[in-house]
């Protein structure tokens, strides 16, 4: 039976404080949707002290902006935007079209379309997460999506030169500076200014992450992707000092930010609870790793491999670190995760930054139902019907017409008949039914 050392937040505590988060964002959109560019500028104004004459980047303005990337950071950029654009194109071969005859004279298809126009959000916040522009746009632009948008928010009051610079080499085909959940509606509601997209993508704050839950349906969304999670999983092999810098290394992202240990050794955990509070003193980001791991940490020690994978998959995490004597074991019998991590030679900051995989994932249990961001997202899987004969119309037909008479469509029946009377030679009175 599993024993939780270290809890975190109780559920209902955060419910609690997810419903003050949907009030907020529910005023903020319907202000944006009633009063377009007038209240974003007001909300830029409010949260980031930015309010430019125009938030969509000129030519010029982005030419001077990313003038003042120094040149190995522009060359490790492009570095990473290389590996994702890679694996993208390697998963888009994976997408093909399909065009069949499935008995004679009736073929039917799909073809894969991209989205028209995509809105990709960039979050800024404390930190510039300038992979975030490489992991929507470019993944995006892989797709073929005709339109893409990005938007992130200042820094200073003014646009961070690696994120524009980042969206530039992206592929992106207009760049504001904007953020938070006046970004996310901007692009996804439009406004005078600000033409919106048919799809909002990217990962952001519990702000973002909610703006966009009760954006879709009106637009299309990737994913729920709200605060980073992450869950370690170590067995004896493994060493506190690892477990605490994976645990920490992504509890920094924000004061909300779950990070678990799961094992099967009391030791190691124990061990590894003594190691996070001594790297608690040094890391230079403790201001928000620690107030993330006092109310999100959590330290759960299991019987056995299987128990493991059972909570594991309950947790459904984003981002699961595994460090343990058998790591495929995990790969095999896991179903629940955003991503894995296998072995202590790669980590959940390489997926963030530089490997190639997507690293816009499930989070709060999404997992449950649908992997990452990938090329796929931004394509729509529509299918497409021919009938060629009029042997196989008038086969259908009949088919058809006696099933529709089975549920009571006698308006769908006549769809039928009609064409089993063209195109067959049957005598069928209108609206009968086909025998």
């Amino acid at each position: 039976m599993a024993i939780w050392l270290k809890e975190g937040k109780s559920e209902s505590e955060i419910i609690e404080a997810d419903e003050k988060v949907k009030r907020k964002v529910e005023n903020i959109l319907n202000d944006v949707s009633k009063r377009g560019d007038e209240a974003v500028r007001e909300l830029s104004l409010k949260f980031d002290n930015y309010s430019p004459d125009n938030f969509i980047l000129n030519k010029n303005e982005i030419e001077n902006i990313i003038d003042r990337v120094n040149k190995r950071d522009l060359e490790d950029i492009k570095f990473a935007q290389d590996q994702v654009r890679n694996f993208a194109k390697k998963q888009l071969e994976c997408l093909k079209d399909l065009e069949v005859e499935t008995m004679p004279g009736v073929v039917l298809g799909h073809k894969n379309i991209p989205v028209n126009s995509v809105g990709c959000y960039v979050p800024g916040g404390k930190y510039p997460m300038v992979a975030s522009a490489h992991m929507s746009v470019i993944t995006a632009s892989v797709a073929g999506v005709k339109n893409i948008t990005a938007s992130a928010p200042p820094q200073d009051g003014k646009p961070h030169p690696a994120i524009v610079s980042a969206m530039f080499y992206g592929g992106a085909h207009k760049i504001l500076c904007l953020g938070g959940i006046q970004a996310v509606a901007s692009m996804a509601l439009g406004t005078e200014s600000i033409t919106k997209s048919d799809m909002i993508v990217g990962p952001g704050n519990m702000f973002v992450a909610e703006a966009k839950r009760q954006l879709y349906g009106r637009v299309g969304i990737d994913l729920f992707a709200g605060p980073t999670e992450t869950l370690v999983i170590a067995d004896k092999t493994s060493d506190a000092e690892i477990c605490a810098v994976d645990l920490l290394g992504q509890a920094e992202h924000g004061p909300t930010s779950p990070a678990i240990l799961l094992t099967n050794s009391r030791k190691l955990a124990e061990d590894t609870l003594a190691e996070v509070d001594r790297q608690l003193n040094i890391i230079p980001t403790a201001d928000i790793a620690k107030n993330s791991w006092k109310e999100y940490g959590q330290v759960i020690v299991c019987e056995s491999l299987e128990e493991m994978i059972q909570v594991a998959d309950e947790l459904a995490f984003e981002h699961v670190q595994i460090m343990t004597e058998d790591v495929d074991y995990f790969l095999k019998n896991m179903t629940n995760y955003g991503a894995l991590f296998l072995g202590s030679r790669t980590n959940v900051a390489y997926g963030d930054k530089v490997i190639g995989t997507n690293h816009t994932l499930p989070t709060k249990t999404a997992a449950r139902y649908t992997g990452g961001l990938w090329v796929g997202k931004f394509i729509k899987t529509c299918t497409y019907q021919k009938v060629l004969t009029d042997e196989a119309s008038s086969k259908i037909g009949e088919y058809c017409s006696r099933l529709c008479a089975l549920e009571g469509f006698s308006g769908h029946g006549e769809q039928a008949n009609i064409r089993v009377r063209r195109y067959g030679g049957r005598n069928i009175k209108p609206y009968a039914v086909a025998e």
